[in-house]
């Protein structure tokens, strides 16, 4: 055999093992590096799942394609104090600790009825919760996520271009509008 062509067939075997990891993770979830904030990456998954369940992709792009998992623990990190980031984990281990005594398994293997139904009840709670009382980890998280994933969704460049056009204050400068088009009033 010809050495070149070994090399270079060498080459695109090392090239692609190095590449391969990166491939793994088929399902739309980007996986973000943490400064403050230690979540791996089997909570991060259940974290997009969370915010896919509150905003689901149907003729419009959902929290996954948006990328507003990866917003949300961006602003996590960076954003929150350290007291409200240790309660965010805390809230997030009790949340993937409650599917699983409740339902046997991983929030992710749940049908859309089921996990629409947890997150609705959670919400429920968190209304019918006394004024001024302590919340419950699960509730401060799924608060937490919410907001976020919703606050990221509303300034995404697919909301402020598609959904709602966003346009400067003073708008447009029209210099050319023609006199039969207003609408006078008369005396």
């Amino acid at each position: 055999m010809n050495r070149r062509t070994i090399l270079k067939n060498l080459a695109l075997v090392i090239g692609g093992s190095v590449l391969l990891p990166s491939c793994l993770h088929s399902d739309g979830t980007s996986y973000v590096q943490l400064k403050h904030v230690q979540i791996n990456e089997d909570q991060q998954k259940l974290m997009a799942d969370v915010a896919e369940t509150i905003i689901p992709k149907t003729n419009t792009p959902g929290a996954k394609e948006l990328g507003l998992p990866a917003f949300t623990l961006k602003m996590i990190d960076d954003c929150f104090n350290k007291k409200e980031q240790e309660a965010f984990v805390a809230g997030l281990v009790a949340f993937q600790n409650k599917i699983k005594k409740e339902h046997g398994k991983d929030f992710g293997w749940l049908d859309v009825k089921q996990r629409e139904a947890i997150l609705l009840a959670i919400e429920k709670a968190a209304q019918n919760a006394k004024p001024g009382a302590h919340p419950d980890p699960v509730t401060n998280f799924f608060s937490i996520i919410k907001g976020q994933t919703t606050f990221g969704y509303t300034t995404s460049q697919y909301f402020m271009t598609k959904e709602i056009p966003y346009e400067l204050v003073p708008g447009r400068y029209i210099v050319h509008h023609p006199v039969s088009k207003l609408k006078l009033k008369t005396a």
